[in-house]
């Protein structure tokens, strides 16, 4: 190999070495968000399985958890989400409510879907079964809470609890689980939520891309060398 196809090969081969060396370590990056998002997941569905436990401090997110007390007065509706019902399509939200506990900070609680408008709720003593959701914050395109009409797009139990007159609130959200209720009442969660995976994909379009790239220079090289 002469020096001059030797230095039309430098500048190609030490940008395509930067390239590949990106590319491998983005690959390998998602398979390791890959194994983390499995234990996430498998973690989730045995805390599904598990009975719940009472509330008590702070428990870790998405434990499944039983709290006991008494709604407040004051509630609000949280999103907006069209569902299929025995009547056609209904647009609806869901039910925020206030559990007051005693001895221990009142907690804010999704109770499920209900139709908008939601109809009479009949309240009193609650055991509730469910899990725990950390608290959200606002997104770009989120739009802005309704604290006058108590209509919430984002589940900040401080900013919910002072437009519901119950400032205080744990700093979490218990998310209420439980089979289909009677008519007229809240429908409840049945499972846990589960955060798509799709790190597989990634790590082989990463690591697909870097083997393309190793052929197209190669086949470049030979070019270059072929005499």
């Amino acid at each position: 190999m002469t020096a001059g196809r030797a230095r039309r090969l430098l500048i190609p081969g030490l940008s395509a070495l930067a390239m590949l060396a990106v590319l491998l370590f983005l690959g390998t990056w998602q398979v390791e968000r890959l194994a983390w998002k499995r234990g996430l997941l498998a973690a989730i569905a045995q805390a599904e399985q598990r009975p719940p436990v009472p509330l008590a401090g702070t428990p870790a997110m998405f434990t499944r958890v039983r709290a006991q007390g008494r709604f407040a007065a004051a509630s609000g509706l949280y999103g907006a989400e069209v569902r299929e019902v025995a009547g056609g399509t209904v647009g609806g939200a869901h039910l925020l409510g206030v559990l007051l506990r005693d001895g221990a900070p009142a907690v804010l609680v999704d109770r499920g879907w209900v139709p908008v408008p939601p109809p009479p709720i009949q309240d009193g003593p609650a055991i509730i079964d469910g899990y725990l959701r950390p608290p959200a914050k606002p997104g770009l395109f989120t739009p802005d809470d309704d604290l006058a009409g108590r209509r919430f797009y984002t589940l900040d139990p401080a900013a919910i609890g002072a437009a519901l007159g119950t400032p205080g609130l744990a700093p979490y959200v218990l998310v209420a689980m439980g089979p289909p209720p009677p008519p007229g009442q809240p429908d409840p969660a049945r499972t846990m939520p589960r955060p798509t995976n799709n790190h597989l994909s990634y790590a082989l379009t990463w690591y697909g891309l870097a083997a393309a790239l190793a052929v197209i220079f190669v086949l470049h090289a030979r070019k270059v060398l072929r005499p």
